[in-house]
C-alpha cells in the first residue's frame, strides 16, 4: 500500500468517526445494546488501526496530528463506563467527547505528505 492511499484511507475512517460516535450513543439511549456492543467494539479496533496508520505515516514523513493519549483515555473511560452497566454515561462520552474529539481532527490538518 502506498502513504497516499494509507493517507486516504485514514482520512475516510476519521470523517466517519463523529456519526459512529453519534451512532453508538443512540443505540445506548434506545436500550439497542447489543447493537451498540458491537459498535463500541469495531470503534476500539478502529482506534487501534488509526493508531496505527499515524505511526506508519509519520514514520514516512508524513505527518498526522493525534493525541494518542487523549484516544486511550476515552478507550478506559468507555470501558469503565461498560464495566457498571452505566450506558447514560457511555453514551455521553461518545456524543459530547468523542465525536467533538473527532470533529476538531477533521477540521485540523489532514495528513499530508
Amino acid at each position: 500500500m502506498e502513504l497516499n492511499e494509507l493517507i486516504e484511507m485514514y482520512n475516510s475512517y476519521i470523517k466517519n468517526v463523529p456519526n459512529g460516535a453519534t451512532y453508538i450513543a443512540e443505540k445506548l439511549r434506545q436500550d439497542e445494546l447489543t447493537s451498540a456492543l458491537v459498535s463500541i467494539k469495531d470503534f476500539s479496533e478502529g482506534i487501534m488501526w488509526i493508531t496505527q496508520a499515524r505511526e506508519l505515516i509519520n514514520s514516512n514523513h508524513g505527518k498526522v496530528v493525534l493525541e494518542i493519549e487523549r484516544l486511550q483515555e476515552f478507550l478506559l473511560e468507555v470501558n469503565d463506563g461498560l464495566e457498571r452497566q452505566d450506558y447514560v454515561v457511555v453514551a455521553d462520552m461518545f456524543e459530547y467527547e468523542i465525536a467533538p474529539f473527532f470533529e476538531e481532527i477533521i477540521l485540523a490538518e489532514a495528513p499530508q505528505q
